[in-house]
């Protein structure tokens, strides 16, 4: 059946949840071992949710195998058969061995590491579980029951802690997305988004100027911008225009603001009559790649079809050239793709992002990538000043305050985390996720209050910024 969670949301909402936890260790030797270990943990999870359902496993269980991987490690590509194999040979839940570490932790620092990873773990195999819409009573009690096996290990102040209930998920509709809140939907939303204006070339620069640094970003777009015209009024004279390809390389770390320049640049090429339509499609390794023989072509070009006319965005690019699996379907993906850039040429426009040695390595790896992608964009990491920007129009979007004490926090915050980042550096996603984390203790906070005013509702505090541990 067609769900209606794709396996390139499931990627994400696992990859983000995944990211989110690993952001919260403390410990490095914890968190390396975390990263390492933690995506084949969660997918012999799956294999035993799957088991306990008793279903036949189906294509879409396929894809979402291999949607199971986080940024920086391998991305699987199990086959039909493998997976099939797997699930009925499932041996059995066992613990990580990661998380006899956070229990260490836990009772070295008084945190609540170990209980907080049980409510992910929960959150993740109800994840898997929704491959066919429905979560069972078979599956929860599947889930329980692993929770249950990592709880009772828990010391005496974590236990008192009563988790997440996967039962409270059983449903026979799809339960984690795809429920009516009244938003307009399929061919409903198409016949808005028909009806509503186009933003302007003007409006569209304007936003772009409005982002938060990037600014030599924003002097290679109005670059592009120019080179299109000149070519267009050389063409109206008659003169020679050379062969030029507008295909786009963003190079940089998460959270620089790929995605919203790649969004701006399709409508900008709308505008500047380059695309037809300028909308974006945006995918990664696992809304190309099929797990089985024959499915990758079709899959890919399903997505190109969605694109035409406007701009395929595929973030972790490189994911698709597995140097180490010379058969690996990523290599049809690839080819697939090509073959749609020279046939759609004047209305298809595709732009690949990632890490930038990565990415680099990626164009490197076949002679027509290299020959359609020769413009490069490379989007610079936040400086903590920059980072307190974004923050400050979080704040003010949301209809949040802040005071002079709590900017002077959230600015020294800010610079320790540039100084220190790392390779899970998110730049404005870490923003974000301290701005929605201090807004749930803000309201923790003030749904205690029996008559909060409108502008108690409104601040908050350097308590509500404050990081546990």
């Amino acid at each position: 059946m067609s769900g209606s969670i794709d396996a390139g949301q499931v990627h994400r909402q696992y990859s983000d949840g995944i990211s989110a936890f690993r952001r919260q260790i403390a410990a490095p030797e914890l968190g390396a071992q975390f990263a390492r270990e933690v995506d084949g943990f969660m997918r012999a999870c799956a294999l035993g949710v799957w088991r306990e359902d008793g279903s036949a496993v189906t294509p879409r269980h396929v894809e979402y195998y291999n949607a199971i991987y986080t940024r920086g490690n391998q991305p699987p590509s199990a086959l039909f058969w493998e997976l099939s194999t797997a699930v009925a040979e499932f041996p059995g839940f066992c613990s990580p061995n990661f998380f006899g570490k956070m229990l260490e932790w836990g009772r070295q620092t008084g945190g609540t590491l170990a209980r907080r990873f049980i409510d992910l773990t929960v959150l993740m195999l109800l994840l898997f579980a929704a491959v066919d819409d429905v979560v069972s009573e078979e599956e929860a009690a599947f889930v329980n029951r692993c929770a249950g096996q990592m709880s009772a290990a828990l010391g005496p102040g974590e236990q008192g802690h009563a988790g997440l209930d996967a039962s409270e998920f059983v449903t026979r509709r799809a339960p984690l997305a795809g429920r009516d809140t009244g938003a307009p939907t399929g061919e409903k939303q198409e016949a808005q988004a028909e009806e509503e204006p186009l933003p302007t070339l003007e409006e569209l620069l304007a936003e772009l100027e409005g982002l938060c640094g990037l600014d030599k970003v924003k002097a290679d777009v109005k670059s592009l911008i120019n080179l299109v015209k000149v070519r267009r009024l050389r063409r109206e004279h008659q003169l020679p225009v050379p062969p030029m390809s507008l295909h786009l390389v963003f190079l940089g770390n998460p959270g620089t603001g790929k995605t919203t320049v790649a969004r701006l640049l399709a409508g900008i090429y709308r505008a500047i009559g380059v695309l037809s339509k300028g909308q974006l499609v945006e995918v990664d390794r696992s809304g190309l790649v099929a797990g089985f023989v024959g499915q990758t072509a079709i899959k890919t070009s399903q997505m190109i079809e969605k694109a035409l006319g406007g701009v395929l965005f595929i973030d972790e690019a490189y994911a698709l050239a597995n140097q180490d699996a010379p058969n690996d379907f990523g290599r049809e993906a690839i080819e697939t793709l090509l073959k749609a850039m020279e046939d759609h040429r004047e209305d298809f426009i595709v732009i690949v992002a990632g890490y930038t040695g990565l990415m680099e390595q990626f164009i490197h790896a076949n002679p027509g990538l290299e020959s359609r992608f020769n413009k490069y964009f490379f989007f610079e990491d936040y400086n903590g000043a920059q980072l307190m920007e974004i923050f400050s129009s979080m704040c003010r979007k949301n209809g949040y305050t802040i005071d002079d004490n709590v900017e002077k926090y959230a600015s020294e915050y800010f610079d320790s985390l540039y100084e220190n980042r790392d390779e899970n550096f998110g730049n404005a996603r870490d923003v974000r996720n301290l701005f929605e984390r201090a807004v749930a203790r803000q309201s923790d906070r003030v749904a205690g209050l029996e008559h909060p005013d409108r502008e108690t509702l409104m601040a908050l505090t350097v308590e509500d910024l404050r990081e546990e541990g």
